[in-house]
């Protein structure tokens, strides 16, 4: 499974972003996705999940949201009202939900920083 992260990039806070992520190698209908992030001298944290419904750490919830299209096999990012502290470097992966989400592939990353 390849994993390619794009959409990145400086925005101040409030502003929006859309993140982007191509999977080849497995398609959506055998997969759940989600996004994780990893910010400075923090621990990798999971941000949100799609299968079997979506689910979203407390720290993004009604500001997130993911989504995917089957025909691209991309999943999305959209990330609304954004703070300095969402500032991280964002991986995609795939995996699988049960119950949660557990994740078996990762991708690169691309980075968000948000300024104050």
């Amino acid at each position: 499974v390849q994993l390619q992260a794009s959409g990145g990039g400086s925005v101040q806070a409030g502003g929006s972003l859309r993140l982007s992520c191509a999977v080849s190698g497995r398609t959506f209908r055998s997969t759940a996705t989600g996004w994780y992030r990893r910010a400075p001298g923090k621990e990798r944290e999971f941000v949100a999940a799609f299968g079997g419904g979506s689910s979203y750490a407390d720290a993004v919830k009604g500001r997130f949201t993911i989504s995917i299209d089957s025909a691209k096999d991309t999943v999305y990012l959209q990330m609304n009202s954004l703070k300095p502290e969402d500032t991280a470097v964002y991986v995609c992966t795939v995996g699988v939900y049960r119950g949660r989400y557990y994740p078996s592939s990762w991708g690169q990353g691309t980075q968000v920083t948000v300024s104050s």
